[in-house]
């Protein structure tokens, strides 16, 4: 903490003070990364829309900027995957309750687990594309979660070439297209 106060131009009781604990500063740390990265996906998708590209070329867009976030911050790859180490500990959950804790004046610094953010993908991606992806919006929640889910196997083993993502995404959205023979049911 030390290191970390001298490197801020703060006092070590000032980071006492707002984190409660090395452990407070890690979970803080852990969710201002996990927070940019959210940020990120909408930055991401937007950018995408502006450049023109269609759903398929958002979700490529947002498959190719998740996997540089991830190979470029452990601490990201670390929340997406939940591979946490004993360089990057697993973060807590839940915070002690408000009040007594100096560093409980925070809001929750709470990261959550790979499901969740596979959830809140999911949920931003859909939100984003909702007015270009055919189906129901059942269908369309399973193309976005389906694509996260793509996006974060390539996370964990990552694929020998690029073009391999790009190719099984388009697969799958290809796939998630109504069929001519199935449309009218």
């Amino acid at each position: 903490m030390v290191d970390v106060a001298a490197a801020a131009g703060v006092s070590r009781q000032t980071l006492y003070n707002e984190f409660g604990s090395k452990e407070g500063l890690a979970q803080a740390l852990v969710r201002r990364e996990v927070d940019g990265y959210l940020a990120g996906v909408e930055r991401t998708l937007a950018g995408a829309r502006r450049s023109g590209a269609d759903a398929g070329g958002r979700l490529l867009a947002l498959v190719a900027w998740t996997l540089r976030a991830a190979r470029g911050n452990p601490l990201v790859r670390a929340a997406l995957t939940g591979c946490w180490g004993e360089q990057l500990p697993t973060p807590a959950r839940r915070v002690p309750a408000r009040g007594g804790t100096p560093g409980a004046r925070r809001r929750d610094p709470s990261v959550e687990t790979p499901a969740e953010l596979v959830e809140e993908v999911r949920d931003r991606v859909l939100k984003a594309l909702e007015e270009q992806l055919p189906g129901t919006l059942g269908e369309r929640r399973r193309v976005c979660e389906a694509v996260t889910r793509l996006t974060l196997s390539y996370v964990v083993a990552p694929a020998a070439r690029g073009e391999d993502v790009e190719r099984t995404v388009r697969g799958l959205l290809a796939l998630s297209a109504p069929s001519r023979t199935t449309a009218g049911r």
